[in-house]
């Protein structure tokens, strides 16, 4: 397998399997996922493209930057489909409300199609969910406009992307091949996720989310996942030098013809 240099301002720190590049606060992490949105856009704009991307709620950082520079810029997003990674689901399955703390499309709402000037915005229906009564549908919406350009995300405690949790029994020629489904989160995912949310709160973690699979995700031309958290630290060796197998989800990408990891300074320390 190729190996790649592993840089921090253009000094050779030791050599992964995945491009990363090391940044030193998590705000110019940020930046550059939102300058990639923009250059992408704006490229394809350019060229009478349609644009498509796979997006999460997690990490957010990068969407001040990027609403702040559409405006500026007056960037048009007519032509751009924005397909998020995933949503919780109630007891019964369906969708929290949207107006729900945790709701990732309220999130989307409040916090990017909302700010953004409506003359430049895309339409409602270009701003995809994956839905649990329609487990095919992110599938068809890739498949009509050929392909995703370019998918961002982060990485979970136990590498999961979106919320395709590991499958300790699962090959990784199986797991590559996953499709949009209801997920039962992990005690992991739960955990991690109610401190960051909820106060530490983890009975009121919702158990179930609908996720885009990792076929969704390893279809992407590109990908770039954002690093910025102290536990990052371990996540990002294992992902970047760990075997491939579907126990952590994320080093699947080592076999991405384009994806790289952006990491600041403090994820990119050792763990210990």
């Amino acid at each position: 397998m190729e190996e790649h240099m592993y840089q921090k301002e253009g000094q050779e720190l030791f050599k992964g399997k995945i491009p990363v590049r090391v940044f030193g606060d998590s705000d110019e992490v940020f930046k550059t996922m939102a300058s990639i949105m923009i250059e992408t856009i704006k490229e394809n704009n350019k060229l009478g493209k349609t644009t498509t991307m796979i997006l999460p709620v997690g990490p957010i950082g990068q969407y001040p930057f990027f609403v702040e520079e559409v405006n500026r810029q007056q960037v048009p997003l007519k032509d751009c489909w924005f397909i998020n990674m995933d949503e919780y689901l109630t007891e019964e399955q369906q969708w929290v409300p949207v107006g729900h703390r945790l709701s990732f499309r309220g999130f989307m709402d409040r916090n990017v199609y909302g700010k953004i000037d409506q003359v430049l915005a895309n339409a409602p229906e270009q701003r995809i969910f994956p839905d649990p009564r329609d487990l095919c549908g992110v599938q068809r919406v890739i498949e009509r406009l050929g392909g995703v350009d370019i998918a961002f995300g982060g990485i979970g405690i136990n590498g999961h992307l979106a919320f395709n949790e590991a499958e300790d029994t699962t090959s990784v020629q199986a797991f590559a091949k996953r499709e949009t489904r209801i997920i039962t989160m992990s005690n992991e995912t739960r955990c991690a996720n109610a401190i960051g949310d909820l106060g530490g709160a983890i009975d009121a973690m919702p158990r179930y989310a609908v996720s885009i699979g990792m076929r969704q995700i390893l279809g992407a031309k590109r990908i770039r996942l954002g690093v910025f958290r102290d536990w990052h630290r371990a996540v990002l060796r294992q992902a970047i030098f760990g075997e491939v197998s579907a126990h952590f989800p994320v080093t699947l990408l080592q076999n991405h013809p384009d994806a790289m990891i952006l990491s600041n300074a403090n994820a990119a320390k050792r763990p210990f």
